[in-house]
This record gives C-alpha cells, sequence and structure tokens, in this order.
C-alpha cells in the first residue's frame, strides 16, 4: 500500500446495542457509555458527510443464550445508531467481524484498505476485527473514546473497566491499529490524511526509558 495515497475507509460501528446500556446484560463502565455513544453517532455523522461508507454491526446469539437475543428489546440496536443511515449491515455471531459473514467480501468489493472501528466492547469484538483486519493486511484505526470495557473477575484474576480499556489501547497502537480520539479521526477524515500507529520495539523501549 502507497502511504502517499488517501486511505479508503469504511466506518465500523460494531455492537452499538441496548445490551451494553443501563438495564442490559453488559452495561459498559469505561469511558462511560453516556461520552462513547455521542462519539460513535458525531463518527457516524462525519463518515455520511465525507462519503465514507458506514458499517454498523450487530450482534445475535443463539437461542436461549442469556445476553444478545435477536428477537429481544436488548438485543437491538441503539436508537441512535438505527436511525442513522449506513451502508452495509451485518449481523455475527463471532467477536470478529469476519468470522462467517460477508464483511470481507464487502471490503474487496468496496476497495476499502482502511477500517475505522468504534462500538463494543474495546476487549472482545473490537480487538478480535482489528486483529484480523490487521492480519488481513489492512490498515487499522480504533476510535478509543467511541468504544468501551466493562470488568472481569475469573480465575485468571481481577481487572477493572478501565484498566482493560487502556492496556488494550496501548496494545492496538503499538502493532495493530492507529488509536486515535474521535476529534482526531474526523479531522483526519476531512484532511485525507492517515493515522499511524506505533512500533513494538519503540514502545517498549520508551516503557524500559520510564521504568
Amino acid at each position: 500500500m502507497n502511504p502517499s495515497t488517501a486511505p479508503r475507509r469504511a466506518l465500523v460501528v460494531i455492537d452499538v446495542q441496548n445490551e451494553y446500556f443501563a438495564g442490559g446484560g453488559l452495561p459498559i463502565e469505561y469511558p462511560p457509555i453516556e461520552s462513547t455513544l455521542p462519539n460513535v453517532t458525531r463518527a457516524m455523522d462525519a463518515a455520511a458527510a465525507a462519503g465514507v461508507p458506514v458499517v454498523v454491526v450487530r450482534h445475535h446469539a443463539p437461542a436461549g443464550a442469556p445476553v444478545f437475543q435477536a428477537d429481544a428489546p436488548h438485543g437491538q440496536l441503539h436508537p441512535e445508531v438505527a436511525r442513522r443511515p449506513h451502508d452495509h449491515l451485518i449481523t455475527k455471531a463471532f467477536a470478529s467481524v469476519f468470522t462467517e459473514t460477508d464483511f470481507a467480501a464487502w471490503l474487496e468489493a468496496h476497495h476499502i484498505d482502511t477500517l475505522s472501528i468504534a462500538g463494543y466492547m474495546t476487549h472482545n469484538c473490537d480487538a478480535s476485527t482489528i486483529f484480523e483486519a490487521m492480519h488481513r493486511g489492512l490498515e487499522v484505526e480504533w476510535l478509543s473514546d467511541a468504544a468501551g470495557s466493562l470488568p472481569y473477575a475469573n480465575a485468571a484474576g481481577t481487572a477493572s473497566a478501565e484498566e482493560i480499556h487502556r492496556v488494550f489501547g496501548v496494545v492496538f497502537h503499538s502493532n495493530f491499529a492507529a488509536v486515535t480520539r474521535t476529534d482526531d479521526w474526523i479531522a483526519a477524515l476531512k484532511s485525507g490524511q492517515r493515522l499511524e500507529k506505533d512500533n513494538i520495539v519503540m514502545s517498549n523501549q520508551r516503557a524500559r526509558k520510564l521504568a
């Protein structure tokens, strides 16, 4: 890919569904969903204004699963996302947007080389999609203030929503995706500029100097 050419972006809005909001089974905690949802919708509006295609993704679980039921209110797209235009709608059953969907074929047909990812959750569906996109040779951008995490506790230990979101962002930027904020992404969209990620060696060297 020639770095001097403008990126051919698609904004990928992952699983902004009622399940992640108040009353749902998996409420996002960090960053607060009250701040990330407006950034998701601002990104959607900016993409539409710039002629950048918007792919909306929803997750539907098998019948009997405790969350993301297709016929339940919590399994539906949040109204703010549902009412906005999109160029393609994907329904998935796995974490990665690529798995058992037409996503890869759609990207190829539309000559997309850069995915701009927003939505939930940072460490699950965002991460799975980011990792696979990088392995498929695509450039990736992740809007960190238009995404979010929730806390975990299991046999491996505990982690707060803030820790998970922050650490995944650092890892993404070291090798897999350019981590950005919505304002900066919109500015890059308007200018046609690429957003650059870091690299593993420099990320490690900086950390060692700080230790």
